[in-house]
């Protein structure tokens, strides 16, 4: 065979390589911009924080759910917010929604309780952000910081700006997830429910309640 022409092995061995090579290097870039993206805080003065639901545990608030909640009372501690819109529904075992044990414990770290709002329904983070849009738009709520931890923003925020909502980020400063590990592991998941996301292929309830 002259000189330059594959055979039909090398060319399948080739398409193989394409085939294996091409998601890893989409999921390496979308897990180095996530990254990336996790960093940015666009903390300024805005209309309501809207924190993401995370679990409750038989004691109140989980430590990661603590964190976003605590993050939230000092926005608005410091007059960078004036309105603090909790979402999640009541999870699989659980006897209280996320919405109510954050609002339970922003009230006792001091927050009025007319500057809460909630949304009582979702389950998954774009129905957190889906039916939260339902809350902030009949309260003329403009400017969103939307809190969770640095990780989960930057899908949060595609999410948000995709529904129409004026969205910045403004992740904990402190979370959960410090050991290289377990910061690995959320850095996977997240590539997972992104890419998925992107890919149009994770659906939402089109209402709450």
């Amino acid at each position: 065979m002259s000189a330059g022409v594959c055979e039909p092995g090398d060319m399948l061995h080739r398409l193989l390589i394409a085939l294996v090579g091409a998601p890893l290097l989409a999921a390496a870039l979308l897990a180095a911009s996530i990254w990336h993206d996790s960093a940015r805080d666009d903390r300024a003065p805005s209309d309501a924080a809207v924190v993401l639901g995370a679990a409750v545990w038989p004691g109140g608030p989980s430590p990661v759910f603590e964190a976003r909640i605590r993050h939230a009372v000092d926005l608005q501690r410091a007059g960078l917010v004036r309105v603090i819109v909790f979402t999640g529904g009541v999870g699989e075992g659980d006897v209280i929604a996320e919405a109510d044990a954050g609002r339970a414990l922003a009230i006792a770290l001091g927050v009025p309780p007319a500057s809460i709002l909630l949304e009582r329904h979702s389950t998954t983070t774009l129905e957190n952000l889906l039916f939260a849009r339902e809350v902030v738009r009949p309260a003329r709520l403009g400017r969103l910081l939307i809190v969770s931890d640095p990780l989960h923003l930057p899908r949060a925020l595609r999410m948000a700006r995709d529904l129409g909502l004026d969205a910045h980020p403004s992740p904990t400063p402190y979370t959960r997830y410090v050991s290289p590990r377990a910061r690995l592991r959320f850095l996977a998941r997240e590539v997972y429910y992104d890419a998925k996301y992107r890919l149009g292929l994770e659906k939402a309830r089109t209402t709450g309640p």
